[in-house]
């Protein structure tokens, strides 16, 4: 029976990331009105061929055309002649079987193609019955003129690298011959099968001088469409999983759909046995030379240079050339540059690597060190330490680890450095021979790498379970050194963290000397004891490593200490003189060469202009830092992260939305989990705002990263608020805030409660506005709690005795201002008219000085509409105009929507031909929940008196006889929303 090799009907996924090439592909058939042309389509196995065409079919039927598909199948030196041609007039056939009958009837060598006629089972031909090929030739091209005559046609004939020689006759013939009709002919073939005795090799070769036929490659898919694609496939994998998928697909969709199949059915991180199966079956056109060449080089990884190769493979010169050239024709090896190979995908190179016996590979692993060790052949450090690893070398694996490690961090790679560093750490806990490698060095080295990549959370782990296994007879200042190790990593984290204790233990085993030890222990108590608010004390102990280090010629402490005393200036009333401290530590740190100095001064400078409310000079000085750490390459070391966070935060608060959406991208790159969170948060608030559903998605990914870092909590916790109290979700609403306050108490980000309390008042402010009469004042309730918990916040402030900024001043005011707003619209101890206009007022004065500009915009929509119900219409009319202009520009639609509907509308008018007016059905809305004039009066920030004469108008108009009647009506005749 012949094998089925019909095309899925159905496509259970979109297409990912090839709408370029399918509008380029329908271009070319004609479906945009050119006329139709032939095209091959090539590309490397699995990278998306029959999904491209499965879909140009599918479009190409849906805009009345015909199609018509025939594959070629893998059947070697037993292919049947026309294969693909008898499938599609097969199918042409059972779909269409009059249409068929006419065409043999016209053309009776067609019959000779019938798959009746092919099979054992079928009638076959006569004995001597042979069929001039140029005559069959003719009526196929026929069969198809005939077919256009009636309406364009697509002809696909899928994988011809497979194609018998007969299929590839008929296809030159097609591709040479014009046609009258509108005709486009597709053929797909992979290119990475074509080696160099392929005897498809020749006939595309002819096929590419054919005028009007056109070639179109296939590329893999970018990083992001893989992604895409992996997460349609609706499998629940974590981010990580996802990430390394991605990688290791290396743009192929097949082999990410495979890679996700194993992940999902918990066949580990290892190749898919179907897969590796498929992979291998490439070494079977390579003779034992070429196979023993293929799996030395897998063994070296990805790509191995020449010379290492032919270093541990025992070919003769010419034999290793033969081999290889074999191994790059068969399409599994490509040369790279002049003198090194590359596997064509990683995933063959893993396959073959599987596919070693471990003896093999420890063979291959200890010959490759051997001639790196021996400098035979040039290498690095990290491919030593990684053939010394695999080859059970363990103390040449530690020295050539450690040496790795320094080598990535002397060219800004710390991930990779701390890679190298841990497993030289790894080795040595085995209790292998330590290659005269000092413990507590390489500690504090993999330690710094870690902070260094913007993870100071696994630092502080490594450091700790160090610092427990270091044996009895390690010296005080070794001991020291760890707990300073461990005291640098804490201090970069929110928490419970006491790196006092550290610094405080460090400093009973440092001798009080005048060493460089002493001065950088120093310098790390100050900043401690400043982390704890003892700031006479922290100011104290920085003088004293400042002076220590000046006397020593340590830069770097220099910097530190100098940084310290600034942000102490600032923190005791002088910012002044923080912000000249700071930028000369800067431009000496620069000097230097001291980095983190530089980014440390660099981030504290942004934040003593940000909380002064300068916002375009923070936000060069964050901007500038973030490129520092970027040019560094380290672009997520702290104080680099937290730059380009800030430089974010800045643009969003200075309205430069486009900008921050720019800032808070990371394709391609791969932040730590604090930053990534980082830069969701403030990409979220955006969308947010702009009313993006796009928000929510990135919320979610979020909520589970909130305990990392107190910053996340908050912008988090206040996004979160924004986002269920925009669906009216009062418990989704409360739960956030509970979360998010809780988690800032605990990493002391405890001012930053009055932010979430003012969000919160606001949200409850608007579901009072809507809810029914006996609900009211128990939102209003809430009220009295959340104010006297902020009046604690400010109380602690005050006994800090330090500056309060312009952020926390707005966001006071705009907490009274909402309390305020509730209270008056549940009618429960409701301010006065005056007492509402002068908070918001001031809610207003405060976010202009502050310079935020989407809150200003907020403030002013509110105090409109309090100014309008005073009937202070000239002054409620210039500050609704600004907001929306503000609104406009932002794009953000649900204040523009808010800002139409007057401020606080409850209804909207169905019926334009009504005799109500928009502020009549507004008010009638709230007189069909049973409110009185004075509630709705409240609610709409007008008088009593004004309420009374519109319900008169609404009677009249209604033909009503009472309150109730009308609401009736109302619902009758669809005037009202719900």
């Amino acid at each position: 029976m012949m094998a089925d090799v019909s095309t899925p009907a159905e496509v259970m996924r979109p297409l990912q990331g090839r709408a370029r090439e399918l509008a380029e592909m329908e271009r070319l058939v004609g479906l945009t009105g050119q006329p139709p042309r032939s095209v091959l389509l090539v590309g490397d196995a699995g990278v998306g061929k029959t999904r491209l065409l499965t879909e140009l079919v599918a479009r190409s039927e849906a805009a009345g055309r015909r199609a018509l598909v025939g594959h070629c199948l893998d059947f070697g030196e037993s292919a049947l002649p026309y294969l693909p041609f008898t499938e599609l007039f097969g199918r042409l056939a059972a779909e269409d079987p009059g249409v068929m009958a006419s065409l043999t009837d016209a053309h009776t060598a067609l019959s000779h193609l019938q798959l009746g006629r092919r099979l054992m089972s079928g009638s076959g031909g006569e004995a001597g019955e042979n069929l001039d090929r140029s005559e069959l030739f003719e009526a196929v091209y026929g069969a198809l003129e005939d077919l256009a005559a009636t309406g364009p046609l697509l002809v696909v004939v899928e994988d011809v690298h497979w194609a018998d020689r007969s299929t590839r006759d008929l296809l030159s013939f097609m591709f040479t011959r014009s046609f009258r009709g509108p005709v486009a002919i597709v053929a797909s073939y992979r290119s990475d099968d074509l080696h160099r005795r392929h005897p498809l090799r020749a006939a595309a070769a002819q096929w590419a001088r054919v005028p009007g036929l056109q070639r179109l490659q296939l590329e893999p898919l970018p990083d992001p469409d893989v992604r895409r694609l992996v997460q349609s496939m609706l499998t629940g994998l974590t981010p990580a999983e996802v990430r390394a998928i991605v990688s290791r697909a290396e743009g192929n969709a097949f082999f990410a759909e495979e890679l996700v199949g194993a992940a999902v059915t918990g066949s580990g991180s290892g190749l898919p046995v179907d897969l590796a199966d498929l992979l291998l079956v490439r070494l079977d056109r390579l003779d034992d030379r070429g196979r023993e060449v293929v799996r030395a080089a897998a063994c070296a990884g990805r790509r191995v240079s020449h010379a290492l190769l032919a270093s541990v493979v025992p070919l003769s010169e010419d034999e290793l050339d033969r081999a290889l050239r074999d191994a790059v024709e068969q399409k599994i090896l490509s040369l790279v540059g002049e003198d090194a190979y590359a596997f064509r995908h990683a995933l063959l190179a893993e396959a073959v690597y599987d596919d070693l016996l471990p003896g093999e590979r420890v063979r291959l692993h200890a010959s490759y060190a051997e001639a790196l060790r021996s400098r035979r052949v040039d290498g690095t450090a990290a491919e030593l330490a990684r053939h010394a690893l695999a080859a059970h070398d363990r103390e040449t694996a530690v020295r050539a680890s450690v040496r790795a490690g320094d080598e990535a961090m002397s060219v800004g790679g710390p991930d990779e450095a701390a890679g190298h560093y841990e497993t030289a750490l790894e080795l040595l806990a085995d209790g292998g021979p330590d290659g005269g490698v000092d413990l507590v060095d390489l500690t504090s080295r993999a330690a710094d790498a870690r902070v260094g990549a913007g993870d100071p959370e696994r630092a502080r782990k490594l450091v700790d379970a160090q610092l427990k296994a270091l044996p009895p007879q390690t010296s005080d200042l070794q001991r020291a050194k760890v707990l300073m190790a461990l005291a640098n990593a804490t201090l970069l984290l929110d928490g419970p963290q006491d790196t006092l204790a550290a610094t405080c233990d460090a400093l009973e085993l440092v001798p009080d000397e005048r060493t460089p030890v002493r001065a950088r222990l120093l310098a790390l108590h100050a900043r401690a004891l400043a982390e704890k608010s003892r700031d006479e004390e922290a100011t104290r102990f920085a003088w004293e490593a400042l002076e220590l280090a000046q006397k020593l010629d340590l830069a770097s402490t220099v910097a530190d200490a100098s940084t310290t005393l600034a942000g102490l200036d600032q923190r005791s009333g002088d910012p002044a003189a923080a912000e000249r401290a700071v930028v000369v530590v800067i431009d000496q740190a620069h000097r230097d060469g001291d980095m983190m100095g530089e980014l440390r001064g660099r981030f504290l400078l942004g934040s003593l202009l940000h909380e002064k409310g300068d916002l375009l000079a923070a936000r060069e000085a964050f901007r500038l830092g973030a490129v520092a750490a970027k040019e560094a390459g380290r672009p997520w070391t702290p104080y680099g992260l937290e730059s380009r966070w800030m430089e974010a935060e800045t643009t969003y608060e200075l309205g430069l939305w486009d900008e921050c959406v720019a800032l808070t991208r990371f394709t391609g790159q791969s932040p730590p989990p604090v930053g990534e969170a980082m830069l969701r948060v403030t990409r979220a608030n955006v969308l947010l705002h702009r009313g993006d559903p796009a928000a929510g998605e990135l919320l979610e990914l979020v909520r589970s990263e909130w305990s990392r870092d107190g910053w996340i909590a908050v912008g988090g916790g206040a996004a979160d608020i924004e986002w269920y109290g925009a669906q009216g979700d009062l418990d989704g609403m409360l739960r956030a805030f509970d979360r998010a306050t809780d988690l800032m108490e605990a990493t002391g980000y405890y001012q930053a409660r009055i932010r979430l309390t003012a969000l919160l008042l606001g949200r409850l402010a608007d579901v009072a506005a809507v809810a029914p009469h006996g609900e009211r004042a128990d939102l209003a309730a809430r009220a009295p709690e959340l104010v006297a918990a902020v009046q604690k916040v400010m109380h602690r402030v005050e006994q800090r005795k330090r500056p309060f900024g312009s952020e926390g001043i707005a966001w006071l005011e705009r907490t009274y201002a909402e309390d305020h707003r509730l209270r008056w619209l549940a009618d429960v101890d409701p301010p006065s008219e005056d007492a509402l206009v002068e908070a918001w007022e001031r809610s207003v004065a405060a976010f202009e000085t502050r310079g935020h500009t989407f809150e200003l915009a907020r403030s002013r929509a509110c105090l409109s509409a309090v100014l309008r119900a005073q009937g202070r219409v000239a002054e409620a009319v210039e500050l609704g105009d600004l907001a929306r202009s503000t609104a406009e520009q932002l794009g953000a639609a649900p204040l523009l929507a808010r800002l139409r509907q007057g401020g606080l509308a409850v209804a909207r008018h169905h019926q334009a031909d009504s005799a109500l007016t928009a502020r009549e059905v507004e008010i009638l809305a709230l007189v069909a929940q049973g409110r009185s004039n004075g509630e709705i009066a409240r609610q709409l920030f007008i008088s009593t008196k004004t309420v009374s004469v519109h319900v008169s108008h609404i009677l009249a108009k209604l033909r009503a006889s009472g309150r109730t009647e009308a609401a009736a009506i109302a619902r009758r005749d669809g005037l009202l929303q719900g």
